[in-house]
């Protein structure tokens, strides 16, 4: 899924790429993945990028005239942006991967796409960002928290770290992969309770989420959209890293799976060598 870091990219992309092109058209290809119906999809036509923002994990493409196409990638979506389409006939509703296409006015633009049969990707056209349910619920973006506004967020909620860090109405932005990057360089269990963490563990925290999303938004952005998944990869050191070597302590990172999702740690750097339980109830807590 997306990232704080990617979106962040990706809007910076756009900023140097589509702003100041007029709108040729906006085209849905998958009617699900449009969530609101007024403004319809005709009323881009014309109108100007004038902006591209992020709020959390939400893209948010300003058109002149206050009007937001705003973009929930989702688990399996992506933004591809082209220099030409190979085809000017407009998009149909159908199975393919495309959900939408913005045709710009010199012949560029970008598809959204999304992979597998659980189709999540959600798009806005508002007048106000604030209206996207999504968006409404934030919490304060997680890189740009101070230490006190990140305490009193993670303290606000009791549970397990990892759930509390990835909860966008605690804080915006952090998600699975990035969620186990920052355990990691905080020397947390992902199974820890945020009501038992001292304020030294809280400042840790705070200090590594500032510095692997910071790290992450420097190695993203200026890349383009098609290499950013490359990019992010090539930067973890835990996540979808099973199997393989800690890079910091040399022990095997482990894997505890989930229904839908699983997250990845490094017993000898968290948990003090010892390996959690793989279930969602880990008697173990460090």
């Amino acid at each position: 899924m997306p990232e704080l870091p990617e979106v962040e990219a990706l809007a910076g992309y756009l900023r140097q790429r589509a702003v100041g092109r007029r709108v040729d058209r906006l085209e849905i290809a998958a009617i699900s993945a449009l969530k609101t119906y007024d403004p319809a999809p005709t009323a881009a036509t014309g109108r100007t990028v004038t902006d591209a923002r992020r709020h959390g994990k939400f893209l948010d493409v300003v058109l002149d005239g206050d009007l937001h196409v705003v973009i929930h990638l989702a688990r399996a979506g992506w933004l591809h942006y082209r220099e030409a389409f190979a085809s000017t006939t407009p998009l149909r509703p159908g199975k393919g991967p495309v959900a939408l296409r913005v045709r710009l006015d010199d012949g560029s633009g970008f598809d959204l796409t999304e992979a597998g049969t659980q189709k999540s990707l959600a798009v806005y056209l508002v007048t106000d960002p604030a209206t996207v349910p999504g968006v409404a619920r934030l919490g304060p973006d997680a890189l740009a928290a101070d230490l006190a506004t990140f305490t009193e967020r993670l303290r606000s909620r009791r549970g397990q770290v990892k759930g509390v860090l990835t909860d966008q109405t605690v804080l915006a932005g952090v998600g699975n992969a990035y969620s186990d990057e920052i355990l990691h360089a905080a020397k947390l269990s992902p199974f820890a309770l945020t009501n038992r963490l001292t304020d030294d563990q809280l400042a840790t925290l705070h200090a590594a989420t500032r510095r692997v999303l910071g790290d992450a938004v420097t190695r993203s952005v200026g890349q383009r959209a098609a290499e950013l998944k490359g990019e992010k990869r090539s930067g973890l050191k835990v996540h979808a890293r099973t199997g393989l070597p800690c890079p910091v302590c040399g022990d095997t990172v482990r894997e505890v799976s989930f229904a839908d999702s699983s997250l990845q740690y490094c017993p000898t750097c968290q948990t003090g060598g010892k390996p959690l339980a793989d279930r969602r109830l880990s008697r173990l807590v460090r």
